[in-house]
């Protein structure tokens, strides 16, 4: 299925279970800490490395490219059948976007609450799509 955004790829199952890992690892991060934007931020990374495993479990790897988070994104929505994470990660993403390249933005606790419940399932989902443990 190689195309602009993705291509082919031969995961070894350590690399599919390291991929899953490191997405918990940022999930856990955006958990624990108390500044919002580092939640906010581990929280998108989260989110982007769940895809990036199911990916890889699908023999998949997406080419990191401009527009590669909106695919990655869509690809993902796609894979689980869950149209929120296209809703949610978009939004989750346009506010990275507007805080990297637009002057910055205001995270509230009551968003970053909502993004960090969000990732967390769609970890969950990812995690048991993959028949991984969690």
């Amino acid at each position: 299925m190689s195309d602009k955004f993705f291509t082919d790829f031969a995961f070894t199952p350590e690399q599919v279970s390291k991929n899953l890992q490191n997405a918990k690892r940022d999930l856990g991060i955006a958990r624990q800490d108390t500044i919002l934007d580092v939640k906010f931020t581990y929280a998108y990374t989260a989110l982007i490395k769940s895809g990036i495993a199911l990916l890889s479990h699908h023999k998949l790897k997406v080419r990191s490219i401009p527009g590669h988070h909106i695919k990655l994104i869509e690809k993902l929505t796609e894979m689980l059948g869950d149209q929120a994470i296209s809703d949610l990660g978009n939004a989750m993403r346009l506010k990275r976007n507007v805080d990297l390249y637009a002057g910055g933005t205001d995270i509230t606790a009551k968003e970053c609450a909502e993004y960090l419940d969000f990732v967390e399932g769609v970890f969950l989902k990812v995690s048991e799509k993959m028949g991984l443990p969690k």
